[in-house]
């Protein structure tokens, strides 16, 4: 061409370099191409006008949803859309491949895509080269997904933002893998680094805190919500030559800042940083943009879940109580373990209350339910009840006000959400170690004698608090003896781990029996036999596996230089409980039996233990079927082991003496005092200023008939 010669039309140029020229609109679903660009697409020489299911069939299906997806990208990063095509017969076989590049261009109005771009034939490179990695085809395609979905999945299970930051530090992208790593989020006008992979210790000073309005990619990339790509020092310094000085030192040949956006929010930036050249091809930054935005949606999800985190540790560590100093002549521990799913507080309570009298109540209880409402009743019970005791009232009028208080606040006309709690409360003397308890639907306490012995003690009890305002509440008294350990806990402690009340309850009884310690090491057992690796070899019967909070409340009264040791150093003289039977509560029979099997758990002789149980049931029956009085269980062993001796005393309000009858055989009852004189090995009536007592005794034997 000679100078001054007018330049040549664009399709001439295109036509000598074997381009073709197409154009899309898909608000009218219609590609037109010139001769050119039909003879690439396997069609007659001459320009066409096509429907997209006409183009789509001249194109393998992959990558047709392989363009749609880079046209997206490309509208959102504004760049070019380029990628690479394969052109198919009607038999399915590829014909050619060939190069697409076009600037689309997005109307918000009409909801649609426009695009004008060229084609051009091109060699398909060797699967697994470099130059193959760019194609939409092979085995870097296969690579991209795979780790795609790893990462998504690794993304997902992250469940706070150092586990999300530990996983993008250890992401390996196929074929383009970056060796320094940040992220950065804001706070007001700056940026903040939440955390960075493949730098020194304090080299993330100088970016720790830039405004917003600096010349600075990652506050370009928040200010705009659009991506930067830098293939090159030379870009950077171009681009950002205020803080290109600050970047250089770190040695890097490529860099890509990405925003991190969760529900239409940009909230920080990633930055991908490369030791080599990258030249960000479509394929590259698609992979790129996945994962910021996975990482964006991961970050959100985490930072939701470290404040729910804090919220409930906020919540705990303002509704439980420190246990403050100690009781003087008693031991208290106390331990708290929330749910592993859900909120990580809920309705399950401790206390510890100086009452003006000079001794101390502790209380434990669970408000139904595990949301936000169970834990802020528990709030507000905790409170109630620790102002009741601070008054001075008796346990039995604590629980009663407290139970009124609960009914209160949670029964409205409506009835739309009642709730009920029960609650465990003990009144401590120091000096005698006399406890006074009133129970409200709660669990009995359990004690671990000196000799290490575990026993249920049961007591009098009545309805959950918040079901009956005007509900009544028992007092049991007893005594905790030196080297005993009262053990309060709420059903979490039994329950875990897929247990019931039986099975959870054998479990707890085995940690208790076998600990040797004090109050404090034996909660870190309870727990860690709960919770522990140990616990998955003990699971309950029940396929319901939901767990539930735990607390745990410790009551010891350390024996005079006995300390805690080896229960054989510290066996006592006697053993005792104490057991009350109502008129009205029969069914308390059967406490009594199983109470006495438990007292007698190491006894030599089986038959006796048998003997014992059927006297305890003949002589508590007489009483309720003969008097109109409660009665009262008194057991006591003495002695050392092999040669000790079973005192049982029964006592009622009645004033008629026993006597022994000779029933005929088809009788009911009468046996009962001939039954003891067969089986007892002494027995007596005594009476009592009011009442009486009978009382039997067993000599222990060896199971073989001596003694």
């Amino acid at each position: 061409m000679r100078t001054g010669e007018p330049l040549p039309s664009v399709s001439d140029v295109l036509a000598a370099l074997a381009t073709g020229l197409w154009h899309w609109d898909t608000a009218a679903g219609l590609v037109t191409v010139d001769a050119e660009a039909a003879r690439l697409l396997g069609l007659p020489a001459r320009p066409a006008t096509l429907t997209e299911a006409q183009t789509r069939a001249r194109l393998h299906p992959v990558d047709w949803n392989e363009i749609t997806g880079v046209i997206r990208l490309a509208v959102a990063e504004g760049t070019l859309a380029e990628v690479r095509i394969r052109i198919m017969d009607e038999q399915g076989r590829v014909l050619r491949v060939v190069r697409s590049r076009s600037k689309p261009s997005y109307d918000p109005e009409r909801h649609s895509y426009e695009l004008t771009g060229t084609l051009q034939e091109v060699t398909e490179p060797a699967p697994g080269t470099a130059a193959g990695r760019s194609a939409v085809t092979g085995d870097w395609r296969r690579s991209r997904e795979a780790f795609l979905l790893d990462a998504g999945r690794a993304l997902a299970e992250a469940r706070s933002t150092q586990e999300v930051l530990r996983v993008a530090a250890g992401l390996s992208m196929p074929g383009f893998s970056p060796d320094g790593l940040a992220v950065f989020g804001v706070e007001g006008d700056r940026l903040t680094i939440i955390g960075h992979h493949g730098h020194q210790p304090g080299a993330d000073g100088p970016f720790s805190h830039l405004p917003l309005t600096a010349d600075y990619p990652a506050a370009e990339v928040v200010r705009t919500g659009r991506p930067v790509y830098l293939s090159s020092p030379e870009d950077y310094r171009g681009r950002y030559p205020v803080t290109w000085p600050l970047a250089r030192h770190f040695g890097r040949h490529s860099w890509a800042f990405l925003p991190l956006t969760a529900s239409g929010r940009t909230m920080g930036a990633w930055m991908a940083a490369f030791a080599y050249p990258v030249i960000f091809t479509p394929d590259e930054r698609a992979v790129l943009t996945t994962v910021a935005r996975m990482l964006g949606q991961a970050l959100s999800r985490a930072g939701a879940a470290d404040s729910q985190r804090e919220l409930a540790e906020g919540l705990q560590r303002s509704m439980l109580p420190s246990l403050g100093p100690q009781i003087p002549g008693l031991t208290v521990a106390a331990r708290y373990i929330p749910t592993g799913g859900g909120l990580q507080v809920g309705g399950d309570w401790y206390d510890i209350i100086p009452l003006p009298s000079g001794r101390y109540a502790l209380a434990i209880g669970d408000v139904q339910g595990h949301d936000v409402r169970a834990a802020g009743l528990m709030g507000q019970l905790r409170i109630a009840l620790r102002a009741y005791a601070s008054e001075g009232h008796r346990p039995d009028a604590v629980l009663s006000r407290a139970s009124r208080f609960l009914h209160g606040i949670t029964h409205d006309e409506h009835m739309t959400d009642p709730r009920f709690a029960t609650c465990l409360y003990v009144e401590a003397d120091p000096e005698t170690g006399l406890l006074e308890i009133a129970r409200a639907g709660h669990l009995d306490p359990a004690i671990r004698m000196a000799d290490g012995t575990v026993m249920t003690r049961p007591t009098a009890g009545g309805l959950p608090l918040g079901v009956d305002p005007d509900a009544d509440y028992p007092t049991t008294r007893f005594t905790l003896e030196p080297g005993e350990i009262m053990t309060l806990c709420t059903d979490g402690l039994i329950e875990t781990g897929g247990h019931d009340m039986e099975s959870g309850w054998r479990r707890v009884r085995a940690i208790l029996e076998d600990h040797r310690g004090d109050p404090e090491s034996l909660a870190d057992a309870l727990v860690q036999g709960v919770l522990g690796p140990s616990s998955h070899h003990t699971t309950g019967p029940r396929p319901d596996r939901r767990e539930d909070d735990i607390a745990v409340l410790l009551l010891g009264r350390p024996g005079a230089d006995r300390g805690w040791g080896d229960p054989a150093a510290v066996r006592p003289a006697v053993r005792r409980t104490a057991l009350s039977v109502a008129q009205d509560e029969p069914e308390r029979i059967a406490e009594a039996r199983r109470h006495l099997r438990e007292l007698l758990h190491d006894w030599g002789s089986a038959d006796q233990v048998d003997s014992a149980v059927l006297l305890v049931s003949e002589t508590v029956t007489n009483v309720l079927v003969h008097t109109d009085a409660d009665a009262l269980l008194l057991a006591e062993v003495g002695g050392e082991p092999g040669g000790r001796r079973l005192r049982l005393e029964v006592t009622d309000a009645g004033d008629d003496l026993p006597h022994k009858r000779r029933p005929g055989e088809l009788a009911s009852s009468g046996r009962g005092l001939m039954l003891i004189e067969l089986l007892a090995d002494a027995w007596g009536v005594e009476p009592r200023g009011r009442g009486k007592s009978i009382w039997f005794e067993l000599y222990e034997s060896d199971g073989s008939g001596g003694r």
